[in-house]
C-alpha cells in the first residue's frame, strides 16, 4: 500500500537547531511579552520581506482584526468571496459589512474593473486577497482607493516572499497581511505579521496586541491579546533560515507539475504572472470540460492515500452564517472557480515520484 501524502506538510527545521535556538529560553524564563527572540524574528522578517514597518501577531486572523480595527472603519468593505473564512470574518467581527466583488478569470484575484460599481457613500475600504500566490492588480486598486479616499488593506496571506518588480508586496496598501500558519510557505507554529508604511500606526497596533498597555500603570486604550510567543518567534527564525531552499524545492514540484499536466484538455493551470518573483505557495487545479468532475478527481485520489482540498470551496457568500444575506450568483466567476476548483499536494519534502503518480491517476 502506498504511503499517505497530505495536500501540505509544515516545514520544520532539524530538531537540533530548533532546541539550539530555544536553550536560552531555559535561562531567561521569558516566554511571552515581545523577548529576545521575537525582537530578533521582526527584525529579520522587516529585511527579508523588504518593508518599512512590521508588528507581529499571534496569528495572521487576529493581525487582519486589528488592522481593520486600526483605521475604525466603518458602513461597508469591498472585498471577494474567493477567500479564506478568516478574511470575511475579521471584518464581520469589526462591525463593518463586506460586500463581495468577483474575481477574474486569469489569476483568481478580485476584479478590479467591478471595484468602482460597488463603491457607496458607506465604502470606507477595500480588503483584497492575494491568491494562490498571485496578486492583485495592485496599481488600480491604488487609483481607485485614491480617487474615493478609501483605506486599502490587502489579505497578502499566500504571498509570503513575493516580489513585484522588485518590491516587496508588503509595501502595497495602507496594510498588508501575511499568515505564518504552520501550513504556509513560512511558518511560525501559528503567527501572522502587518506591514506597513506609516509609522504612526505601529503603536496603535502595538496597543491593539496588547490590550492597549502603555507602561505599568497605564492602559490609555481597548485591545486584545495577539501577542506573538518566544517558541512560535524561535521557530520563525529557525525556518527564515532556510526559506530560501524551501522556495527553491517547492518550484521544482511546481515545474514538474506544469510537465505533467500543462496542455490536457479540461485542466486549468494558474500561469505564473509578469514580473512576480513567486513563492509556489499552493497548486490550484481548475477543471472545466475534463473527463471527469472536480469531486471525482478529489475521490479518486483520496481513495490513493492522496488527500487534496477544494480550496476555496465552498464560496463564502455559501457559508451557513452569510448565505441568508448573501447571494452566490452575484459573483459568478467566483462561484464558478470554487466550483471546480482543487489544490494539489504542495510541499518543500514532496518526492517528484510521488507528483508523477499524483499526475497519472488523475490522467488514468
Amino acid at each position: 500500500m502506498k504511503s499517505t501524502i497530505q495536500v501540505t506538510k509544515s516545514s520544520m527545521p532539524d530538531f537540533e537547531e530548533y532546541i539550539e535556538e530555544i536553550k536560552d529560553l531555559w535561562d531567561s524564563h521569558w516566554l511571552t511579552n515581545m523577548g529576545e527572540k521575537h525582537k530578533k524574528i521582526e527584525t529579520s522578517l522587516t529585511k527579508y520581506l523588504d518593508v518599512s514597518n512590521i508588528v507581529l501577531f499571534t496569528n495572521g486572523h487576529l493581525a487582519l482584526e486589528s488592522a481593520i480595527a486600526a483605521f475604525n472603519l466603518t458602513g461597508e468593505v469591498i472585498t471577494t468571496p474567493f477567500t479564506f473564512a478568516s478574511t470575511t470574518h475579521a471584518i464581520v467581527r469589526n462591525g463593518v459589512e463586506p460586500v463581495f466583488c468577483d474575481i477574474n478569470t486569469e489569476d483568481y484575484t478580485i476584479n478590479v474593473n467591478k471595484i468602482e460599481n460597488l463603491i457607496t457613500e458607506r465604502t470606507s475600504a477595500i480588503v483584497p486577497v492575494h491568491v494562490y500566490g498571485n496578486i492583485c492588480d495592485v496599481d488600480k486598486i491604488d487609483k481607485i482607493a485614491k480617487k474615493y479616499n478609501l483605506k486599502v488593506i490587502y489579505d497578502a496571506a499566500h504571498t509570503f516572499g513575493v516580489k513585484v518588480n522588485g518590491i516587496g508586496i508588503g509595501n502595497f496598501g495602507n496594510i498588508s497581511m501575511f499568515s505564518f500558519h504552520a501550513t504556509k510557505v513560512f511558518n511560525t507554529i501559528e503567527g501572522g505579521a502587518l506591514t506597513f508604511k506609516d509609522k504612526r500606526l505601529k503603536k496603535k497596533l502595538d496597543n491593539l496586541k496588547n490590550f492597549g498597555i502603555t507602561g505599568p500603570e497605564s492602559i490609555k486604550s481597548v485591545g486584545g491579546n495577539a501577542k506573538m510567543n518566544e517558541f512560535q518567534a524561535a521557530m520563525g527564525i529557525c525556518n527564515l533560515r532556510h526559506i530560501d531552499e524551501e522556495i527553491e524545492k517547492r518550484k521544482k514540484i511546481v515545474d514538474r507539475y506544469f510537465k505533467n499536466l500543462s496542455d490536457i484538455k479540461g485542466v486549468k493551470l494558474l500561469k505564473a504572472q509578469t514580473g512576480i518573483k513567486q513563492n509556489y505557495a499552493y497548486f490550484p487545479v481548475v477543471f472545466d470540460g475534463f473527463k471527469k468532475t472536480r469531486d471525482n478527481v478529489f475521490e479518486e485520489l483520496m481513495k490513493n492515500n492522496i488527500f487534496t482540498r477544494k480550496y476555496f470551496y465552498p464560496l463564502i457568500s455559501d457559508y451557513e452564517c452569510y448565505k441568508h444575506r448573501y447571494n452566490s450568483n452575484d459573483t459568478p466567476i467566483a462561484k464558478y472557480i470554487a466550483n471546480r476548483v482543487l489544490t494539489l499536494p504542495l510541499y518543500a519534502d514532496l518526492e517528484l515520484e510521488d507528483v508523477d503518480r499524483i499526475c497519472k491517476i488523475i490522467l488514468k
